[in-house]
């Protein structure tokens, strides 16, 4: 495994339409394990392929210790209720806004293998799955920002 730097908002393939993974084989399960590792790293909650330059449709989420997802050309439906959340994103560093999201999602992807799964989400999983999702999409959360704010600083 190897860590992958982290792109900024300002680099070009944050703002393109990702393509469908199409190849379910060990440069996969690689790219997916450096991801992992990437993101533990960073102590983050979600991290999209185009934020460490791959313009594929793929993130993962690490919502609990035992709760890691991965999801390979995931498809975000049946999204209800709404909830205003704080956000930042490992893409726009020191950068955190006050966002509506979804407070439930349906997710229906695929695994490292290719196998179809579905997932329903709610509160933090449904806003991670789409925040993460509207990376593949080209957007970034800045992009939905009501209000930007500073973190106060832990004393």
């Amino acid at each position: 495994m190897a860590l992958r730097r982290i792109l900024t908002d300002k680099d070009e393939i944050l703002h393109k339409v990702c393509k469908p993974v199409d190849k379910f084989d060990e440069k996969l399960a690689q790219l997916l394990d450096d991801m992992h590792e990437t993101l533990n790293k960073v102590d983050g909650v979600g991290l999209a392929a185009p934020q460490v330059g791959i313009c594929r449709r793929l993130f993962i989420m690490h919502l609990g210790e035992n709760d890691i997802v991965e999801a390979i050309n995931p498809e975000v439906t049946n999204k209800e209720g709404k909830q205003r959340v704080q956000e930042g994103c490992l893409s726009c560093p020191n950068v955190w806004g006050y966002v509506t999201r979804p407070m439930s999602c349906h997710l229906k992807a695929q695994d490292r293998n290719g196998n179809w799964f579905e997932r329903d989400f709610t509160e933090l999983g449904a806003q991670c799955t789409c925040h993460e999702n509207d990376h593949l999409d080209g957007h970034v959360f800045t992009e939905i920002v009501e209000e930007f704010f500073v973190p106060e600083e832990s004393k």
